[in-house]
């Protein structure tokens, strides 16, 4: 069983794939269990208690209203973003929400929906805990789940081995590890892509994997193009200026410069675009996750725009072994900035695009291993601390720069013959042991670092 690309890079909304996109689903998965049960005509009130790093930065990530809108029947792939900006209001004003869009059920957002950054259960850093009541005040139903990352959520049962997720995939090339990966594609000829190629093929069709991918990409590409022409200032506190569509100006109108690195402008420009778009809750894909939704779109782009005969082959190429790295850093370590801080979000995601960028510069696999490599090694200890719990400083920079360095981890393994001494399993176990060391105030609380260092404007 190999982590899906459809699973790794998936559509939802801004600005959190742990912190909006997780508590969503729960929410509604939540609601669905009230269904199965036959018990959603009896519900008289719900509560949702978002405890841990949930709780600590929920509001900053739109946790709160993601619960509301999942409970009401909403996905993170179809949901409208301007329902998610103002589901709040209309839930604090009628007191009540409508489970799964169909039953009334009162709900006090200042009573029944508690944030609480100081509980935290044994499992996740991301813990969400639903309940269910009658008209009588008796507990109908009661659940936990965690937001695992990435938009992944599991139940307090699948996290301790109760009950299974769903009947495993058994595909053509399982790996777990790089040197597994490395070691399927020497026995086999086939490169990286094409490994992670035929173990989608358990999932979907041919066409159906290629159609995905590049309608992926075309979500991306959207996003890139929303970001670059949409100014203003983003939400919250900060007053955040929208940065990208002037940079996106200046670079349009520069087309006579000799200017050796402008293409290096362009792909910070590209990265910063999505994640502005992320940070105002606009639809996005998780790559692996939103807070580092920039990157791996940043490096496509760049690779569609700059390089001579790129096209949607290489695109497809690009994704597949961008999935195959970020499998081995789900399955082995975590890219949840909850549990390891931003070198599992940002440090994985350029890990990715660096693969995924060596792949279509056409590396062999241990050149491509030794570029995710490069682009790990380089965010080991990277902390996650959002200024005032908001995925915008320094999330957005940031992102441009892990682009920007994707595409030097690449072309400094092209360099070589992939031989180095730091194999990408060792970097990964790294950073999962610097995480679990790691300070939890440094862990996505916004109790540590820039965040309070930084006066909030």
């Amino acid at each position: 069983m190999v982590v899906s690309a459809f699973d790794l890079f998936s559509i939802g909304v801004g600005p959190s794939s742990s912190h909006t996109v997780g508590p969503m689903r729960a929410a509604l998965a939540f609601a669905e269990h009230l269904r199965d049960a036959h018990l959603d005509e009896r519900v008289a009130r719900l509560r949702v208690d978002l405890l841990g790093s949930l709780g600590a930065t929920g509001r900053g990530h739109a946790s709160d209203r993601a619960v509301l809108v999942g409970l009401e029947g909403q996905r993170p792939e179809t949901c409208d973003p301007d329902l998610l900006r103002d589901i709040e209001d209309r839930v604090r004003a009628d007191g009540m929400l409508w489970l799964r869009g169909r039953y009334p059920v009162s709900f006090d957002v200042d009573a029944d929906l508690v944030l609480d950054g100081l509980r935290s259960l044994p499992f996740h850093p991301n813990a969400v805990v639903f309940s269910a009541f009658d008209a009588a005040g008796v507990t109908l139903a009661e659940k936990a789940f965690y937001s695992v990352g990435g938009g992944f959520v599991v139940t307090q049962e699948e996290a301790y081995g109760a009950v299974t997720q769903a009947e495993p995939v058994f595909v053509a090339h399982p790996f777990r590890t790089a040197d597994e990966l490395l070691a399927r594609c020497e026995e086999t000829g086939l490169s990286i892509a094409e490994i992670a190629f035929e173990n989608e093929l358990a999932h979907r069709d041919g066409d159906a994997v290629r159609e995905g991918l590049l309608s992926i990409w075309t979500v991306m590409s959207g996003c890139i193009d929303r970001g670059a022409r949409t100014p203003g200032v983003l939400p919250g506190r900060l007053r955040v200026p929208r940065r990208a569509p002037e940079l996106a100006r200046q670079l349009a109108d520069e087309t006579a410069s000799t200017d050796a690195l402008r293409g290096t402008d362009w792909l910070t420009m590209f990265a910063m675009a999505v994640n502005e778009e992320n940070a105002a809750g606009g639809r996005v894909v998780t790559a692996p996750n939103n807070g580092a939704a920039g990157v791996i779109p940043a490096v496509l782009a760049y690779y569609r725009r700059f390089i001579p005969g790129a096209d949607d082959r290489g695109v497809v190429t690009f994704l597949l072994t961008a999935a195959a790295i970020g499998s081995i850093y789900k399955e082995t370590a975590s890219i949840s900035g909850a549990e390891v801080g931003c070198q599992g979000e940002v440090g994985s995601a350029c890990s990715m695009a660096a693969a995924g960028f060596a792949a279509v510069l056409g590396g062999t696999p241990r050149q491509i291993e030794n570029a995710a490599e490069i682009g790990m090694e380089h965010h080991l200890g990277m902390t996650c601390d959002p200024i005032g719990g908001l995925v915008q400083i320094p999330c957005i920079e940031r992102n441009g720069v892990a682009a920007v360095k994707a595409v030097t981890a690449a072309r400094t393994a092209l360099r070589g013959d992939g031989t180095h001494i730091v194999s990408l399993d060792n970097v990964i176990q790294t950073m999962r042991q610097t995480g679990a060391d790691m300070n939890d105030k440094y862990k996505e609380t916004s109790r540590g670092g820039l965040a309070v260092n930084v006066v909030e404007c």
